[in-house]
């Protein structure tokens, strides 16, 4: 069983960036998609990005150009670089895991969640 510790999280001022991580253990090496999604209050949980076993990324169009998602070599650690933050970044983000195939941006899609961790961006 995959389990999913998201760190990085804070409060960061519009323009600024943040790092999340995602700590992945328990046959983590098979897992073929990892996403990055955010869930902000009174709204549904979106997709932000995310990386295949063999690389492929994919993100949101909200996030192109300021977000990178990428892996440990050991594909133990997700990451999340959040570049030039705005307050409608501002959620709770969530770390997922999936070994079925089909990665996409939809929930549904994953199987494996972490806790979370918040972020808060201020304007």
């Amino acid at each position: 069983q995959v389990q999913l510790v998201e760190s990085g999280g804070g409060s960061v001022q519009s323009g600024g960036s943040l790092t999340l991580s995602c700590l992945a253990s328990g046959y983590s090496d098979r897992m073929y998609c990892m996403g990055w999604f955010r869930q902000a209050p009174g709204k549904e949980r979106e997709g932000v990005a995310y990386i295949t076993s063999y690389g492929t990324t994919r993100y949101t169009d909200s996030v192109k150009g300021r977000f990178t998602i990428s892996q440990s070599n050991a594909k133990s650690t997700l990451y999340l670089r959040m570049n030039s933050l705005k307050p409608e970044d501002t959620a709770m983000y969530y770390c997922a895991a999936d070994w079925r195939g089909g990665c996409s941006l939809l929930p549904a899609n994953f199987a494996a969640w972490g806790q979370g961790t918040q972020v808060t961006v201020s304007s």
